[in-house]
């Protein structure tokens, strides 16, 4: 499988090409990132558009809040460095582990904000899980469209014009570069975060087993109702400079946040994709379609940083990838499916050129409080029976 000369990004990653030294244009963005933006002058945008806003309303802006390194980052520059008053929004996707709520609320605390939780309906979000998966080879259609859409819903009602991100998706994709304005709307909503299913398409699909209202929470709001208000929505990382490691070391020192191990990703990348105990399931399932995971993602920023080497990174990734996490079997009875099930629907997504081997499966490491994992909230079979079979008449 070809991969970026200079990162290690394969050619099954999404938006990914090579010019004719073989190097990704993601490399290419982040090396316009780094030599060809006035960071000084993006500054100077951010305070004005800050001020258009700041002291207006209840408060000056909505930070969609996971408790992930991105989401406290942006909350700790917001707060600190612009002294905004934000409403901190989270939407629960249904799988937060132990040491992230710690995080979470001493983040909370140290910073002195008011917090909006919202936890959609379990069994509703499982059908979703479960049809996405079989759509897409992705079961986080709920965790993608809840996430984006959610926090705009809670503008609207409380009147919060501004609402802010963390990085931008140039920092890892191509949908968008950096010489490109990225307004966080609609039209992003539909490009790539939705997975081009929005919620009138799943009601559909799930064929009356959901209620229309069941998913508003993963509608986008309607364009007319969010310029009643005003609204900007907006990456902090379009006006200063996204660098993980730098941004984790503040954190960390500053509130005491604190990494984890995830599945199958070496101790050294502790902070990246915490917040969520399903993490090792996706990844396997990017894996089997896309033949690479989060260790390949977090060793090609590091290479387009100069932290590493790309042999060392081509080592890394022979040692994590492609392993069996423990949370898989939690996966299966939270959607109801068996493993052979898991494994005709993940390969039928594959990524041309990939190939997976389900000849030789190892099995991962298991995390510290696996055992903590909630595991409530199985699926009834006879439901899964009957998505299946309404999916093997398309």
């Amino acid at each position: 499988m070809k991969r970026c000369t200079k990162c290690i990004t394969p050619e099954t990653h999404e938006t990914i090409m090579f010019d004719n030294k073989g190097v990704c244009n993601i490399c290419n963005q982040i090396n316009f990132k780094n030599t060809k933006i006035n960071w000084k002058a993006k500054s100077i945008e951010l305070k004005k558009l800050v001020n258009q806003y700041k002291g207006k309303n209840d408060y000056d802006c909505i930070v969609p809040f996971s408790g992930g390194k991105d989401s406290v980052w942006t909350l700790y520059y917001l707060v600190k460095k612009l002294n905004l008053k934000p409403l901190v929004v989270r939407f629960d996707h249904g799988f937060l582990r132990p040491n992230l709520e710690e995080n979470t609320k001493r983040v909370q605390r140290k910073l002195g904000v008011d917090f909006h939780h919202f936890s959609p309906n379990w069994k509703v979000q499982q059908k979703l899980m479960l049809q996405s998966f079989l759509e897409k080879g992705d079961f986080c259609w709920h965790c993608h469209t809840g996430i984006f859409s959610y926090p705009m819903w809670v503008a609207i009602r409380y009147n919060v014009p501004l609402i802010f991100w963390g990085e931008p998706s140039a920092e890892y994709t191509s949908y968008y570069s950096y010489d490109q304005p990225e307004e966080v709307d609609e039209k992003r909503f539909n490009r790539f975060i939705n997975l081009g299913i929005n919620s009138n398409d799943m009601y559909i699909r799930l064929n009356g087993k959901v209620e229309k209202r069941d998913l508003i929470p993963y509608s986008y709001p309607p364009l007319r109702e969010l310029r009643k208000i005003n609204y900007r929505s907006v990456c902090l990382g379009s006006y200063i400079p996204w660098d993980i490691k730098k941004q984790v070391s503040i954190i960390k020192k500053e509130l005491g946040w604190k990494g984890d191990i995830v599945e199958n990703v070496p101790d050294g990348y502790d902070y990246e994709k915490i917040e969520c105990y399903m993490q090792g399931v996706r990844d396997y399932i990017k894996f089997i379609k896309r033949g690479y995971t989060r260790p390949t993602h977090l060793s090609s920023i590091d290479i387009r940083h100069n932290r590493l080497e790309r042999e060392k990174a081509l080592k890394i990734i022979k040692n994590y990838e492609g392993k069996k996490p423990h949370s898989l079997k939690l996966f299966l009875e939270f959607t109801g499916l068996t493993e052979d099930e898991f494994y005709e629907i993940a390969i039928s997504h594959t990524v041309s050129p990939n190939k997976f081997n389900d000849k030789d499966i190892v099995l991962g490491n298991k995390t510290h409080d696996f055992e903590k994992w909630s595991t409530d909230g199985k699926m009834d079979r006879k439901e899964t029976e009957e998505i299946l079979k309404n999916w093997r008449k398309i």
